[in-house]
């Protein structure tokens, strides 16, 4: 399970998870064949504890294909859409310290929006990434705050969409990382490195 970040409409692209799809043994980026996204259903959710991240459990419904992944990079996965997506129409932003929400689903096929806090940004080499604390109480009460399958989670902050949710510390559930939507935007050929 991964979360869908955005879906061009103008374009037919969309990206998710904001990290590559990675072996589990080796933690290295799998080389892509072929992939596609299909919609899925939250049954349950492993909650997460400090050691020990949680997951979130769901039922793919693999006779309905909404897209072809074309790329695996360290941004997240990218492809072409077969179909409109679902959602709403957001203008993008910079990602900046300060509070903010994320969007995910963590039951059925409802999303929802949840409060988090912007602790830090980091500019480095490979991009503007962000660390960041769960403060939504009922999120915290049923995942423990961030878990497995809710990387990808869109970051909305002042009404825009700034960046995706990438990792959880093990150590502390209730944080994580993310990377800034600018980033996606050029991994996925939208947006130039000089804009």
């Amino acid at each position: 399970v991964g979360t869908l970040t955005f879906a061009d409409e103008e374009r037919g692209t969309f990206a998710g998870l904001g990290h590559p799809i990675s072996d589990s043994d080796t933690g290295e980026s799998i080389a892509l064949r072929s992939g596609e996204i299909v919609p899925c259903e939250i049954t349950g959710c492993s909650k997460g504890t400090a050691g020990s991240p949680g997951e979130l459990n769901g039922c793919a419904d693999l006779g309905k294909v909404l897209g072809s992944i074309e790329m695996n990079t360290a941004q997240g996965i990218f492809g072409q859409a077969y179909v409109s997506m679902d959602g709403r129409m957001m203008e993008t932003g910079s990602i900046a310290v300060g509070t903010a929400s994320i969007v995910s689903t963590i039951n059925g096929r409802d999303s929802r929006e949840y409060a988090i806090e912007i602790n830090r940004i980091y500019r480095e080499a490979d991009g503007t990434h962000a660390m960041l604390s769960v403060t939504d109480p009922e999120l915290i009460q049923k995942t423990g705050g961030i878990v497995q399958g809710m990387s990808g989670s869109p970051i909305i902050q002042n009404g825009k969409l700034v960046g995706a949710v990438t990792h959880v510390f093990v150590s502390d559930p209730t944080k994580g990382y993310a990377v800034s939507i600018q980033d996606m935007l050029r991994a996925a050929g939208i947006m130039s490195k000089a804009a």
